[in-house]
């Protein structure tokens, strides 16, 4: 919460990607993992993931607990995933703030270009392990919003 707060009065100490980077993120974007990806098709995750895959993306997802998710294999871990189909350009993470630290180390481990914490979600631990580690940060903001309001 006193994330949530910071980041809303401006307050917090770690530099996020603004439109401008997000907007060319997204244009050079090839490869997605969605952390969280989930089968039930009413959770913003699968949403958001379907929106992925109809725009273009490579998308993968990742969640310990599914097998499948929209006709794709699911793998337990981002290493697993990295692992098995290559490096990924943004890791979106659909997970509640405590979990994202250890998301962002694996960001980094991986050497993704770039954390996204989704809608809702901050944690400025898991942003400052991933700038620390060369990864950049998008907090509080949906892949599938921004895409259609930065590039239509």
């Amino acid at each position: 919460m006193r994330d949530q707060l910071d980041l809303d009065e401006g307050r917090l100490d770690v530099d996020l990607l603004d439109d401008l980077e997000i907007a060319e993120l997204l244009r050079t974007t090839r490869r997605i993992a969605v952390i969280g990806a989930s089968s039930r098709r009413l959770r913003p995750s699968n949403g958001v993931m379907r929106f992925l895959i109809n725009a273009g993306y490579d998308v993968v997802p990742v969640h310990p607990r599914e097998r499948e998710v929209e006709g794709r294999t699911c793998f337990p871990t981002l290493g697993a995933a990295v692992a098995a189909t290559g490096r990924f350009d943004i890791v979106d993470v659909f997970r509640r703030p405590e979990a994202c630290p250890e998301h962002a180390r694996e960001a980094v481990e991986v050497g993704a270009r770039c954390l996204w914490l989704q809608l809702g979600i901050v944690s400025a631990e898991a942003a400052r392990i991933a700038r620390a580690g060369g990864v950049a940060v998008v907090m509080d903001r949906c892949t599938q919003i921004e895409r259609g309001r930065l590039l239509g």
